[in-house]
């Protein structure tokens, strides 16, 4: 033989050798999720990213030229799931365990306000999966100039892909997302975190790999969270209700019931099992904690902003008082001999009256240095304390029950009322908030944009218009509340705040009057916080007219 086909005989089984036992830099497979931010400290950051795979190891190459690696921990998620109403390839009869696996690495020896590249790399069977390089920073220091993405409700709305495209096509890159609740829907459905076929999961959408079509246009959402930490807060629709192998986990999220009834009717079972929870939620974030509350709320120093998060948000219940709907102000009447499938109204998840004790949490951190030192004292929670939106009634207390017998004790119908003089947002809540000077409420739920100021100056926002808009309930747009029931405010802002007209372009009515709201299944609605100014800008963007203009319709100033 020759010695150069020798040569090349050679090298051919070298290079088969190499191939067949190291890594390959081939990607057959992919991450789940780009890598996103969490926690970050004075000189550090967190990065999590989630694969179908458990891998035989996970780590995160960071540094100008990517020299340093850090492993990173990997854990499964315990209840996530998919169904027969999962929008995903595979089909299924029944809630099936879908295995996903999360990664975290913790970047460390950071400095302050110096961003750096970095990328995340996960292996299986030899092969290197990688994303792409983002950049990270741990978290900035006092008078950094910051943009903060006010944001709420995605649910894998019809305009959220279109929304958070815009957000970077506006304004660039922000620095961190303070998310008011109701990321998804169904929190243990694994696709509507990850995958959802429709195109607008919850990461994809906030990672730019969104494929969402409106009408002729396509959106991919924006490349945010690769760059900014999250921080949300927890809404109705991260909380799931009993756990169940057969019921759909459309039912078994809409299938919660109070702990203390779970007590009583399960005294030898897992409580949370059969009442509800927020272990999905809670597994997939990385956040501050609080020593009594968990992740559940929070506060934390971002710049020269004190963020207050608080677990403010009960069970949405239908309003509809036909006879066979559980719902906000009744039991069903097919249920009325069966305690067990009650409703029990729209019942509270964790309280925040006075006697509580996340209340009491909150009463210690309004008086600390950190609070009080901050330049920017912001509050957030899911549930509205002001708004012109629908789900503001009834007011947000317990709800008491009237149970009517006949004669031979048969329960012959079962109604809720919730008095308004006790209402604990409106009687415990703000008050403290006043007293102890925070300039903003930011808050979500109704699917809309509005906002409302105190006559101490406190302002209340709620920016959460990305689609499936509930309205808002001035003149003849009434909240759906039971017949012959005064009790409830039908319209306008039942906790007595009229709304604030947009300071720049508000939007009119037919007959051109300036209008006090968004609320539109075609136009999205962001808001950007800029620390070095103070000021909250809202912007609108109309998805009927995909090569119009965004536009900045308000902004107003906190005042400090």
């Amino acid at each position: 033989m020759k010695p150069r086909l020798i040569f090349i005989v050679v090298l051919c089984v070298s290079l088969i050798f190499f191939v067949r036992f190291l890594p390959s830099p081939i990607t057959m497979t992919s991450l789940l999720s780009d890598p996103f931010l969490q926690l970050p400290n004075s000189d550090s950051v967190r990065v999590v990213w989630f694969t179908e795979f458990q891998g035989d190891r996970s780590y995160l190459r960071y540094g100008k030229d990517l020299e340093t690696q850090t492993e990173a921990t990997t854990t499964k998620l315990s209840r996530v799931r998919e169904d027969q109403k999962s929008r995903v390839s595979q089909e299924y009869t029944q809630p099936t365990t879908r295995d996903i696996w999360r990664h975290e690495a913790i970047v460390n020896g950071l400095t302050p306000n110096q961003r750096i590249p970095y990328q995340v790399f996960s292996i299986k069977d030899r092969e290197v999966i990688s994303s792409k390089q983002f950049t990270l920073a741990s978290n900035p220091t006092p008078d950094t100039p910051l943009k903060i993405l006010l944001t709420s409700d995605h649910q894998l709305m019809p305009m959220t892909a279109a929304n958070l495209q815009k957000v970077v096509e506006t304004v660039g890159r922000v620095d961190a997302v303070f998310l008011a609740g109701d990321l998804i829907n169904i929190p243990d459905r694994a696709s509507e975190w990850f995958d959802d076929s429709r195109g607008g999961a919850f990461f994809p959408a906030l990672q730019g790999r969104a494929n969402y079509k409106l009408g002729d246009t396509i959106y991919k959402g924006g490349e945010i969270i690769q760059y900014a930490p999250l921080f949300p807060a927890l809404g109705n629709h991260e909380v799931m209700g009993r756990f169940s192998t057969t019921k759909s986990l459309n039912d078994q999220f809409y299938d919660s019931i109070p702990r203390s009834v779970a007590k009583k009717l399960y005294p030898q079972e897992d409580v949370k099992n059969n009442s509800f929870n927020s272990d999905t939620y809670e597994e997939i974030f990385t956040l501050p904690e609080s020593e009594s509350g968990g992740k559940q709320y929070y506060a934390v120093t971002f710049g020269d902003i004190r963020l207050v998060v608080l677990y403010v948000t009960n069970i949405w219940r239908s309003p509809s008082t036909e006879p066979n709907v559980k719902g906000r102000y009744q039991e069903s009447v097919r249920d009325l001999d069966s305690p067990e499938d009650w409703g029990y109204g729209q019942h509270i998840f964790e309280p925040i009256s006075q006697d509580s004790t996340q209340y009491r949490w909150l009463q210690t951190e309004l008086a600390s240095d950190a609070f009080q030192e901050a330049k920017y004292k912001i509050v957030m929670f899911h549930h509205p304390p002001h708004t012109l939106g629908g789900n503001i009634v009834p007011p947000y207390t317990d709800p008491q029950a009237f149970i009517e017998q006949d004669r031979e004790g048969n329960i012959q119908s079962v109604k809720y009322e919730y008095p308004i003089e006790q209402d604990y947002i409106i009687r415990d809540l703000i008050p403290l908030l006043e007293t102890a000077g925070v300039q903003l409420v930011y808050y979500g739920h109704s699917h809309l944009w509005n906002r409302f100021a105190s006559q101490s100056g406190m302002q209340f926002l709620e920016s959460s218009n990305v689609g499936n808009t509930y309205g808002a309930h001035l003149g003849d747009n009434k909240r759906p509340i039971p017949p012959n029931n005064s009790n409830y405010s039908a319209v306008g802002d039942p906790n007595g705040l009229e709304p604030i007209i947009p300071t720049i372009a508000p939007l009119q009515d037919d007959m051109g009057n300036k209008l006090p709201y968004i609320a539109s299944n075609n136009i999205t609605v962001f808001s950007i916080f800029n620390t070095e100014t103070g000021i909250i800008s809202s912007y609108r963007f109309d998805t009927r007219q995909p090569d119009s203009e965004v536009i900045k319709f308000d902004e107003f100033k906190i005042i400090n």
